[in-house]
């Protein structure tokens, strides 16, 4: 009997694939059970148009069987079949099942994973069997035959005798390695476990003779292993469902099964698009944020199917970073099972899904601010954070996508507010939207930098999270209205003052430069405040870095000590500032301690630390006596 050999690329392929392209071995089993599905695919089509051929579903199906004494695994189905020219064509040439272009990739870095969880096919079968054997009968053929492979040596193919119609595929399972584990391919629960993971909502059942230990018959406490057959997958997937059939707690159930989260879904989004791409998807936007979220462990992406197979766990590049909370699965009957990592990322359908499903997102996200504020906000509070990342990153690429979904803290409302909220409530004569940054919304209300715009009846948005300020710098204005800071050094108003302040500022020019001069480094410029109503002092800034900003970025690893540019402002109408002006004319020695107290003081209203804490809490003493 004469062996043939592969065509030369194929024997390459196979060559590498055997020698570890593949990182997940038990692809095989998935690969070999969509071709088996495919089969019984083929005499369905068929049916369609051959008046004398009629398509009883229940009749078709696919067994797995394990016989762990002799390695051996099979997988048969009632399928098709193959010719003796489709065995030579389909199981002689590798290119058949895959594309040698994506392929040559391969050997272009030595050991590189160019496959990942893609399957190329029947082929993976050699990754945990040394011997594979097809046997085969085509539907309207008398003859069958078998084909058999050790391998990259090649293959023979000899005519037998089959009974029915279909293909019966034997794989002899390695021995195991020091390395690898081949036993598992055997093993009843792994293999329920494979099926389940990858072929678990393939049309047509997929059985496997299950032991199950059951209280003997007649008997109240003696129990014995019963072999059953069972349908191991549940075919009918829940997203080829109507919707109108599915209920609140369906999708609850499957979010459960899938183990997307081990809380209820805030919201679930049923996708069906019959248009240019076709596709379904079922996506979660969950109410807890999982414990991982904001480390380096979380993977993002949704689960992808093609025709009911998952072919990638987790896929990334059907979500952006700020929507990576969402949860699901899509399934698209546009997308090649045997597809290349490297195929996938620049793969048309693939990014036209990814858009419309971001639209789709947002566009739930929105209705649901909209129509179920308590539900928004409570979602908001676990994931509001990653939005303003979103806004943040790339330069502010996404922020006008993002920006109507933000809320902040209202000095107002005592609540949570969107922008356009806040925007639609502005004065007449309001020019900016007013911001205050602080560690929480009750540090924030005792600032004194709030007290004039507060005073003018403005409303201030809270921002307590690093990202903040970060965020609203990149978006910098909403429906042409710019962000202005409390701590800035023009607020865009004046205050309602009697006396002239430039006059003010003239008379008393010698004090200020001497407080400047005792800070040296510390303050840009110290100031008359123009924004301070019963405190003493504070701190604000000239420039783009807010003391926020400095806080936060010197807080990181590697900093470059990031200073902002402080200015001293002091309340003229404050007593406080009768004691400054005596100690300039009569102490100066007074004065230097007067002005390093209230330095400190305007540090810690700031949350920042003290340079001298001894120093002090000494010169609080020396003013105590």
């Amino acid at each position: 009997m004469e062996t043939k050999q592969f065509k030369a690329e194929s024997k390459r392929l196979l060559d590498m694939m055997i020698n570890s392209i593949y990182t997940h071995r038990e692809i095989f089993l998935r690969e070999l059970l969509s071709n088996a599905s495919d089969a019984i695919d083929k005499i369905y089509y068929k049916a369609l148009t051959d008046d004398s051929l009629t398509f009883d579903k229940d009749s078709y199906y696919i067994k797995v069987t394990a016989d762990k004494d002799n390695r051996v695994l099979k997988i048969t189905d009632t399928g098709i079949g193959m010719t003796l020219e489709e065995l030579e064509n389909n199981l002689g040439t590798i290119a058949k099942s895959g594309s040698l272009a994506f392929k040559k990739e391969n050997e272009i870095k030595d050991g590189y994973d160019i496959i990942g969880q893609f399957g190329v096919g029947f082929y993976s079968a050699f990754m945990v069997a040394d011997e594979v054997t097809v046997i085969s009968k085509a539907l309207g053929s008398e003859a069958a035959y078998k084909w058999e492979s050790q391998g990259a040596d090649g293959y023979t193919i000899t005519p037998v005798e089959k009974d029915s119609v279909g293909t019966e595929i034997t794989l002899k399972i390695k021995e195991n390695t020091e390395d690898e584990n081949y036993d598992e391919y055997l093993e009843e629960y792994r293999l329920r476990s494979i099926i389940k993971k990858y072929s678990d909502f393939i049309r047509y059942p997929i059985k496997m003779d299950v032991t199950e230990r059951k209280l003997k018959e007649g008997s109240e406490s003696e129990y014995e292993d019963v072999v059953e057959e069972q349908t191991i997958n549940s075919m009918v997937p829940i997203w080829r469902k109507n919707k109108k059939d599915l209920t609140t707690e369906d999708y609850e159930l499957f979010y459960a099964e899938k183990r997307y989260g081990f809380d209820k879904p805030l919201k679930h989004i049923h996708i069906s698009v019959d248009g240019a791409v076709r596709y379904n998807a079922i996506l979660y936007i969950p109410e807890n944020i999982p414990f991982d979220y904001y480390t380096q462990e979380y993977e993002k992406g949704l689960e992808l199917y093609s025709n009911g197979v998952l072919i990638m766990n987790k896929c990334a590049d059907l979500l952006p970073d700020y929507f990576s909370f969402v949860k699901g699965m899509v399934d698209s009957e546009d997308l090649s099972l045997n597809i290349s990592r490297e195929m996938l990322q620049h793969d048309r359908q693939l990014k036209l899904i990814a858009k419309n499903i971001n639209k789709k997102i947002k566009s739930e996200l929105l209705s649901i601010l909209n129509n179920e504020r308590e539900k928004y906000e409570e979602f908001f509070k676990a994931f509001g954070r990653q939005l303003k990342f979103g806004v943040y990153s790339d330069y502010g690429t996404h922020k006008d996508e993002l920006q109507d979904l933000l809320m902040f803290y209202s000095s107002k409302e005592k609540k949570l507010v969107t922008l356009d909220e806040y925007v639609s409530r502005m004065p007449e004569d309001q020019k900016y939207i007013y911001y205050a940054t602080g560690e929480s919304n009750e540090r924030i209300d005792k600032l004194p930098q709030t007290e004039l715009v507060a005073d003018k009846g403005y409303e201030i948005l809270y921002f307590t999270e690093e990202i903040d300020e970060f965020a609203i710098r990149m978006v910098m204005s909403y429906k042409e209205k710019e962000f202005k800071s409390v701590s800035s050094g023009d607020l865009g108003f004046t205050a309602d003052e009697s006396q002239d302040t430039a006059a003010e500022e003239q008379e008393n020019k010698g004090l200020f430069d001497f407080m400047k001069n005792t800070l040296s480094e510390k303050v840009k410029d110290v100031r008359i405040s123009k924004r301070l109503k019963t405190h003493p002092v504070c701190l604000t800034t000239d420039g783009a870095v807010s003391i926020e900003m400095e806080k936060i970025l010197n807080a990181m690893p590697y900093s470059q000590n990031v200073k902002a540019d402080k200015v001293l402002e002091i309340n003229v109408h404050h007593d406080v500032f009768a004691s400054l002006k005596d100690a300039f004319e009569k102490d100066q020695e007074k004065l230097t301690l007067y002005t390093n107290l209230l330095y400190n003081q305007a540090l810690l209203i700031e949350g920042l630390p003290i340079e001298d804490p001894v120093e002090f809490t000494n010169n609080i003493c020396k003013v105590m006596v």
